[in-house]
């Protein structure tokens, strides 16, 4: 009788599927490869069983213990609870919360080993007066300094506080303020996620569920990072840095910018440049613009969002700045480096004698990536006032 193991048995989901699968049969085979059927790329994995166990942190459920949400009882530690009251125990008592002015609160702490699989989030329904103010960090294995520091709404592909609706593979904004990732999130022995809020006033609702399954983690597997950085570039020398600093081996996955245009006419002729494994003065890596980029071409007529690349806000002149919200997922194309590495961006657009025209923009990016730890050291997070969009 004929009989499919279990490499057969993947590759034939891989191929009825139509859909790339990391952690397949053919990557088992190569020397060294890193079998990791958790990583659920598609539908071509859902078949294929393991022993990874399913749990969540939310509001119902602070510690995502087994057996341990729905457990709150209506009373005056949960602020939402009236809604409960005739119902009792077992019926959302607790979905929300009500973060303080300068409080922060953690929102996962869990033992691991584990992979953080998806993160839905929502505060209040409009973003232009909190979004900024709000503040995620991650922490892995326990280290004293965070592995992700970014502004809540950025985080999420949301430029300059303003909603705009999300479509891609790893990152989903949905109307009116929901906010989710699909990252992928590996971590060894320990998971830490905290919420500040840096407002003056308390936050009138904050709800969240982060899914994660409980898993052995392969050694070759790297850490994910997310880095916020902002700037006005300067004319003598309009480059805006992504990303700096980065010292081990790893590889870049994504590029999220909330551009700002602060001069008139057309800002996307600048290149995007990787500077790998001790590049100094020119990278290895040089794209040819700024709409190239991100995917599109002849500047971007139109907003779109697809699952590696788009450009989902469009605000034009009369009404302040030219704003745009620009991401880049290297999904299918990581950008690999072994020792360090270093992402900038010019802004460049064009002078009336067809000359290229230095901009002073202002633009705020996030940078995604995946490494070994320990991480170098992050640039000091701005204060608020340094974070407001304009």
């Amino acid at each position: 009788m004929y009989k499919m193991t279990r490499g057969r048995f993947l590759k034939t989901l891989a191929a009825a599927s139509s859909l790339p699968i990391a952690g397949s049969a053919s990557a088992f085979a190569q020397p060294g490869a890193v079998e990791a059927p958790w990583l659920n790329p598609g539908l071509g994995m859902l078949p294929v069983l393991t022993q990874a166990e399913s749990r969540q942190v939310s509001p119902e459920n602070p510690t995502g213990g087994k057996g341990m949400g729905a457990k709150a009882v209506p009373g005056p530690n949960f602020p939402f609870s009236r809604a409960a009251e005739e119902l009792g125990q077992g019926w959302k008592v607790s979905p929300f919360l009500k973060p303080k002015a300068g409080e922060s609160l953690t929102i996962m702490d869990v033992e691991g080993p584990g992979v953080i699989e998806h993160i839905w989030i929502a505060t209040e329904t409009s973003w232009e007066d909190n979004g900024r103010a709000c503040v995620l960090r991650f922490y892995w294995d326990n280290e004293d300094t965070p592995s992700v520091e970014v502004p809540l709404t950025d985080f999420f592909a949301v430029g300059n506080d303003r909603f705009a609706p999300v479509n891609s593979l790893v990152v989903i904004v949905n109307p009116t303020a929901a906010l989710n990732c699909y990252w992928p999130m590996p971590f060894r022995r320990h998971a830490r996620i905290t919420f500040t809020n840096e407002l003056s006033r308390t936050l009138n609702l904050l709800t969240y569920q982060i899914d994660f399954i409980k898993t052995e983690i392969p050694q070759g597997l790297g850490y994910f990072h997310a880095q916020w950085r902002r700037a006005t570039t300067e004319r003598s020398n309009p480059a805006h840095t992504l990303l700096d600093g980065v010292r081990g081996s790893g590889q870049y996955v994504g590029t999220f910018i909330a551009w700002a245009q602060l001069s008139d006419g057309w800002f996307g002729e600048g290149e995007v440049k990787f500077y790998i494994d001790g590049d100094k003065q020119f990278p290895t890596i040089c794209g040819t613009g700024t709409e190239d980029y991100f995917g599109g071409s002849y500047g971007f007529p139109e907003v779109f969002s697809t699952a590696y690349t788009g450009n989902t806000l469009k605000r034009e002149e009369g009404n302040g700045p030219r704003l745009w919200s620009l991401y880049r997922w290297h999904i299918m194309d990581p950008v690999r480096f072994q020792s360090d590495f270093r992402a900038t961006i010019q802004a460049l657009g064009w002078w009336p004698n067809a000359r290229y025209q230095p901009l002073a923009d202002d633009v705020a990016s996030v940078a995604y990536w995946y490494q070994q730890e320990p991480h170098a050291p992050f640039p000091q997070f701005p204060p608020l006032e340094a974070r407001w969009a304009r």
